[in-house]
């Protein structure tokens, strides 16, 4: 062996140590993806139906990213142990790619908050104003009302033009006291108020959209930036083992 190589032989150790740490982590990150995805299209799916317009792919989207990350994460783990130059790059190459993936969605989140509300506002007052108790969108508001502890767009009085409260009142999701709640009392404007729960539910939402925004923007980013540590690590390891043609055992 050279010199130059005996010297470069520690340094490429090093970075084989921590690239393979850092894939590990970016693997977990996947799974994280994957999970939270799984998660969102099972215990969200009331909620996201009645954000968005039309039933959106956000969950899919999540899973989808989730598993590409963990097979990629695989990848840079096997790259980094077989110390492949073109795998190397093939792997920084794809963190290039998931960096400005992040990047704009974390952007695009931001920028497009006022109008995720509007929509919210939209979707949710058709959804009470055509309320029926049945379908997939009266089911998500019964669900929302249930969970949140609302009634209503802004509050209870956005029930009195909807389509079920002539014949039907408000709805039972409304009531604090299920056992206190009966349908003679729910059609009765002046009895109905002191049964139902006066905040209304597109507050509560946009509440916590807004408390958490900054907490999603930094985690997104965060982790946005984290990639460009694997792409210059992934980069380094690369040249240095074409510089020196060593060979990896």
């Amino acid at each position: 062996l050279t010199q130059s190589t005996m010297e470069t032989k520690p340094v490429i150790t090093c970075l084989k140590t921590l690239l393979i740490v850092y894939s590990f982590v970016f693997w977990i990150t996947g799974a994280i993806l994957l999970a939270v995805g799984v998660w969102g299209k099972l215990m969200l799916g009331p909620y996201i139906s009645l954000i968005a317009d039309n039933s959106t792919n956000a969950p899919y989207v999540l899973i989808g990213t989730g598993t590409v990350i963990i097979v990629f994460g695989l990848f840079g783990c096997f790259a980094t142990c077989r110390g492949s130059p073109w795998m190397l790059k093939l792997y920084a190459m794809f963190l290039s790619l998931v960096f400005l993936a992040e990047l704009v969605a974390g952007i695009s989140g931001f920028v497009f908050r006022h109008e995720i509300k509007g929509t919210f506002r939209r979707t949710y007052t058709d959804a009470v104003l055509n309320y029926n108790a049945q379908d997939e969108a009266s089911r998500a508001v019964d669900y929302l009302q249930n969970k949140l502890r609302c009634c209503g767009v802004y509050n209870y009085t956005s029930w009195l033009s909807s389509v079920y409260y002539p014949s039907n009142g408000i709805p039972p999701s409304c009531c604090f006291n299920s056992s206190d709640c009966n349908p003679e009392d729910l059609r009765n404007a002046t009895l109905a108020p002191s049964k139902v729960y006066h905040q209304g539910c597109f507050d509560l939402v946009t509440s916590f959209m807004e408390t958490n925004m900054a907490i999603i923007a930094g985690v997104t980013f965060g982790i946005a930036f984290s990639q460009l540590i694997g792409m210059l690590l992934a980069c380094c390891l690369s040249r240095i083992i074409t510089a020196n043609q060593y060979e990896m055992v």
